[in-house]
């Protein structure tokens, strides 16, 4: 699991941004600071409310030249359906392989919703190099960041 001063490890997956394209984080991380949002499934109470909270709050991530992705192991046909649904304007993307779940370390089973093998909620802030300048991983998949103390780690990244 990465941790605040480490290179955040790079990966390559598809992105659902209306379409479906390939995204590697490597070639997003210079243009300032990057958010990836793990969260465990996409249509889940916890997680819709994550989602659209992170919405709600794009205006101060893009005014500190953040941008914003969220993570699920959820298929990216899903994960567009999802946008949709809560007029989501950030891309998500889909690591149905779990492969970049399983390197972040947030691999988990949420037995009572049939999900096995999805990531746990977490938010990490890779500054303009890709370093880790900010991480916070939930104890429990229903809790979700102080989303005040987010904002201001994208603004100190």
């Amino acid at each position: 699991m990465p941790s605040t001063g480490d290179e955040a490890p790079d990966f390559t997956n598809k992105v659902a941004n209306g379409d479906v394209e390939e995204f590697t984080l490597s070639e997003h991380t210079g243009d300032g600071p990057v958010v990836l949002a793990f969260f465990p499934g996409a249509f889940t109470p916890p997680c819709s409310n994550e989602m659209i909270a992170l919405e709600e709050h794009l205006g101060d991530f893009e005014d500190a030249g953040a941008s914003v992705y969220g993570v699920s192991a959820d298929s990216p046909f899903s994960l567009n359906a999802f946008r949709d649904e809560h007029d989501l304007s950030f891309p998500l993307v889909s690591d149905m392989n779990r492969e970049t779940i399983r390197e972040y370390g947030l691999e988990t089973d949420i037995a009572d919703l049939g999900l096995y093998g999805v990531a746990n909620r977490a938010v990490y802030v890779l500054d303009s190099e890709g370093t880790v300048t900010y991480e916070w991983v939930a104890d429990s998949p229903e809790n979700e960041p102080d989303y005040d103390e987010l904002v201001d780690a994208v603004e100190s990244a």
